[in-house]
């Protein structure tokens, strides 16, 4: 491990111990009569994975409808933010820490110092675990300010989905509301969404006709995922073959990853983008994508298009990809045809 790795684990344990753990003495309420009263708003994720940012899109969405007269900064980690983001026109700055900040201590520290200057009328902490963004909600000038601490096992027994990392934080926000004096009625939980727009998905649907005959309806496919969550080339041979032999009407097509490689070996028509916005344009022209837990199965999610998660090492209750027919579905104890039957009932 470098010297920086070493570095950077002592420091998450400090701040972890020094922050998170008394997380939960560091509530800051006030009264808010009118949602107007509320003009700034801070959401806090300082995580620069793609998977991790888009799953804030529907508590952002959230605070968006709650408080529509409101100005929305977002204190993020790299520079996914300004991607996923970019439709979004109710956020008004994104102040993104650098993704390698020992490499970057200059900007690291500026943007400290920005949120240190800044004054917000509520701070939101989608994330109680994580310790930059409880310093990050603790140090900011606001009247109030959501830690996201809830009694988790009395929530968990009254809601069956609150473990999921894109609807806890929307739940977290109901309940502290509350705390504040907003009561809500006819709460719907928001789905994952980049937001593509017509033109956006219009040149996604030309990418298409570049890759393979769109004349059927298209499966994507995406072989791909980090360590142990990437399933065996062996599997996906397997499980390649029984998708073609039971899906005959439809063609199938891989969604590369950025390290341009195929558990299939490149056998199926391919598509390869460093764009995130191209590739969700992409697979927001095709009928279902199949993958495991990784970042691009939360950017399929993130389109219309139907989206099915495989599960071998995750929770899949805390990931899975929800919003009308999409799901996960746990392989360990699954032979290659049940897997095969419950995709099919998505279609």
């Amino acid at each position: 491990m470098s010297a920086l790795k070493i570095i950077n684990v002592y420091r998450r344990k400090i701040t972890k111990n020094l922050f998170v753990v008394n997380s939960n003495k560091q509530r800051k309420y006030e009264t808010i009569s009118d949602s107007k009263q509320i003009k700034k708003i801070l959401i806090v994720r300082p995580n620069h994975r793609l998977g991790n940012q888009l799953l804030i899109t529907p508590l952002l969405q959230e605070v968006i409808k709650q408080f529509p007269e409101s100005k929305i900064d977002l204190f993020l980690k790299g520079n996914a933010g300004e991607i996923i983001f970019k439709n979004y026109t109710e956020v008004n700055k994104i102040i993104a820490l650098p993704k390698k900040h020992f490499e970057q201590l200059f900007k690291y520290l500026g943007c400290w110092f920005y949120l240190k200057r800044q004054k917000y009328d509520l701070v939101i902490n989608p994330m109680k675990n994580s310790s930059s963004g409880t310093i990050a909600t603790k140090i900011t000038n606001s009247k109030n300010k959501f830690f996201g601490v809830l009694n988790e096992i009395e929530t968990i027994e009254k809601i069956s989905d609150f473990t999921h990392m894109a609807k806890k934080p929307v739940y977290t926000l109901w309940e502290e509301l509350k705390l504040v004096g907003i009561h809500l009625e006819n709460k719907e939980m928001p789905k994952i969404n980049i937001k593509l727009d017509s033109n956006e998905l219009a040149a996604g649907k030309k990418k298409l006709t570049e890759i393979t005959d769109t004349a059927k309806e298209i499966i994507c496919i995406f072989t791909f995922a980090t360590n142990d969550k990437c399933y065996s080339k062996e599997w996906w041979a397997e499980f390649y073959e029984k998708l073609k032999t039971e899906f005959k009407n439809y063609t199938i097509i891989e969604i590369l990853p950025v390290e341009n490689v195929s558990q299939i070996d490149f056998i199926a028509p391919s598509f390869y983008s460093k764009d995130v916005r191209e590739i969700a344009s992409v697979i927001a022209n095709t009928k279902l994508f199949i993958g495991a837990d990784s970042g691009m199965m939360h950017l399929s999610s993130a389109t219309d298009t139907t989206t099915i998660g495989l599960f071998s090492v995750t929770n899949l209750n805390t990931y899975q990809p929800y919003w009308k027919n999409n799901f996960g579905i746990e392989t360990n104890n699954k032979s290659m045809a049940e897997i095969i039957e419950k995709i099919k009932t998505a279609i």
